[in-house]
């Protein structure tokens, strides 16, 4: 019996010090810093400009002048590089303005403090109207692909005298959105989450280019050549830290689904039909649930239309603004 007793104590004890190194482990191990990291304007193109919103540097590239003001939103891990293609041609329309949204690109990544979370979904939603106020817009016209047209369409039903129209281009309305399971919070909000969470982010490199590729028809499309305008801004200062913060961020997302009918004003849903990141069905669904919209679908296109398709984009966006337009 005390031969149990004995066992029964030195397993506690061996399962109290592996739960130990378990929780203490995350906090005491080493992070090792981001090597070559650097100030964001340090990374900026000759067409870049950085305008304070709201006391947060934000990263934009201006093309036209003019009615109708077009405002573009990016998807994930993307930044002003993915409207490359087409931003010179939509300057011909009107004032044209492409934008990082908090965490991506060449926008400031400042840490978060319990008075300021640029993060969050609520600030990435707050901060359309702040950018058109900075830039002397009373409205424009949001064109956004696929993470960034979820962003347009949540700043459309927040702020519906600002949105004179929508363009989302492969807009991932179905995926991702909605908060995250809620057992997943609390292990979210640990010390040793966000100690190890920027480690996680990081892992972006390894698995970035796989992911990118996916995001064309024609796979050969995404060059190294891309690969490098991708990856630039994962040079910026703190960008591991909010890469990480912008993902817990996503939590308290809003279903979109069931708000869809609200949404009157024009829409042009723009899909390839080879999305392999949203898929083509969703956007196809999507247009058919709006009350106002028009859709397109590109051949041969996959995430990416304004990229890999951009005279098909461009012809799709010009028919749209032409209609608006009354032409």
């Amino acid at each position: 019996m005390k031969r149990f007793k004995r066992w029964g104590r030195v397993l506690l004890i061996t399962l109290g010090v592996l739960l130990l190194i378990a929780l203490a482990g995350p906090l005491l191990a080493p992070i090792p810093p981001l090597a070559d990291s650097v100030p964001p304007q340090e990374l900026a193109d000759e067409d870049s400009q950085f305008v304070d919103v709201e006391g947060l540097q934000v990263h934009l590239k201006e093309r036209g002048g003019g009615e109708p003001n077009l405002l573009l939103l990016h998807g994930f891990a993307a930044s002003t590089f993915s409207w490359r293609e087409v931003i010179d041609e939509l300057g011909k329309y009107g004032r044209t303005v492409a934008y990082d949204r908090p965490a991506f690109g060449l926008t400031e990544r400042p840490p978060v403090s319990r008075d300021n979370n640029p993060y969050t979904v609520a600030y990435e939603t707050a901060q359309v109207p702040a950018l058109l106020d900075e830039l002397g817009m009373e409205q424009a016209i949001l064109i956004g692909n696929s993470a960034g047209g979820a962003t347009a369409v949540r700043a459309a039903l927040a702020y519906p005298k600002r949105v004179r129209a929508l363009i989302l281009v492969d807009p991932a309305i179905y995926l991702g959105d909605g908060s995250s399971p809620s057992w997943t919070d609390p292990l979210l909000d640990t010390p040793q989450a966000a100690r190890l969470g920027p480690l996680l982010a990081r892992q972006i490199k390894e698995w970035g280019y796989a992911f990118g590729q996916s995001a064309f028809h024609d796979p050969a499309l995404f060059t190294d050549e891309v690969w490098r305008g991708y990856t630039k801004p994962l040079r910026a200062e703190n960008w591991d830290v909010a890469l990480w913060q912008w993902t817990r961020g996503r939590r308290d997302a809003e279903a979109l689904a069931p708000r869809l009918a609200e949404l009157e004003l024009p829409v042009l849903v723009i899909t390839g039909d080879d999305d392999r990141i949203v898929p083509t069905a969703q956007s196809v669904r999507l247009a058919g649930e709006l009350p106002n919209a028009e859709l397109v679908v590109v051949p041969n296109c996959g995430h990416v239309p304004q990229e890999e398709c951009p005279e098909e984009f461009m012809t799709a966006v010009e028919t749209f603004l032409g209609r608006l337009e009354g032409r």
